[in-house]
């Protein structure tokens, strides 16, 4: 398969499985009150804020924003990429406990067992010990398999998907003392051999974003929410 043809095969997922599922669970998981777990001391304030006063269409937007625009997104943007990888035959699912994807690293003919993150800065201080411990414990149960003799800890890596190294943060910087972390550009190249694969995938991206039609979209899942609101007995207006 060419860059070009990769380039669109991903294009065409994110479409489908990232950008339509997002707009369709805005439509209509996200536009349910049930789906969400609410402080009515907060949600109240954050009416204020957003519509002036305490409103069903206030409350709405406190809940209905957040969650589309944040959490929503971000929170199957990693697992949909893992699955891409699997499914494009760029990576297999590791069957190595505390691993996302097994790859052969296209620079150092390597094979390399690697943990996905989205961003540079998706992990907190108190992820570090525990996820260096995950990968000291794992390499040490791998090197008493014949078949992966020879690895090291540069083999077992921290891939992030998006970014640039000096972006980041100090919890990646430590775990990078003793495992490789792999950002953006560099991590697109080695999993897909095409130097600059990510700088041409995101160019193709923003080209795929212009034509979504997201008309409305923050609205009428706002006025679903609102009405759902107004009937419950949480509320007082």
């Amino acid at each position: 398969m060419t860059e070009k043809q990769l380039i669109a095969k991903i294009v065409e997922y994110f479409e489908t499985y990232i950008f339509k599922n997002h707009i369709e669970a805005s439509l209509k998981k996200n536009a349910k009150l049930k789906s969400y777990k609410i402080n009515p001391i907060v949600v109240k304030y954050l009416s204020k804020v957003l519509d002036g006063d305490y409103t069903a269409e206030g409350v709405a937007k406190a809940l209905f924003y957040p969650r589309v625009l944040g959490t929503s997104i971000n929170t199957s943007f990693g697992q949909q990429i893992q699955n891409m990888f699997v499914e494009l035959e760029l990576a297999s699912g590791s069957l190595i406990k505390g691993m996302d994807v097994e790859f052969l690293d296209k620079v150092d003919n390597r094979k390399k067992w690697c943990q996905l993150k989205s961003g540079p800065n998706t992990i907190n201080s108190e992820d570090v010990k525990p996820l260096i411990k995950k990968f000291t414990t794992t390499i040490n149960l791998a090197r008493t398999n014949k078949a992966l003799k020879g690895i090291n800890n540069t083999d077992f890596i921290v891939g992030v998907l998006y970014g640039e190294a000096d972006e980041l943060s100090g919890h990646y910087k430590t775990i990078d003392k003793t495992h490789p972390v792999i950002i953006g550009k560099d991590l697109w190249h080695r999993i897909t051999g095409f130097p600059n694969f990510y700088d041409g995938l995101v160019k193709e991206l923003h080209k795929s974003i212009s034509n979504i039609d997201t008309k409305d979209l923050m609205t009428k899942g706002c006025a679903t929410l609102a009405e759902d609101i107004k009937s419950s007995p949480l509320f007082d207006f």
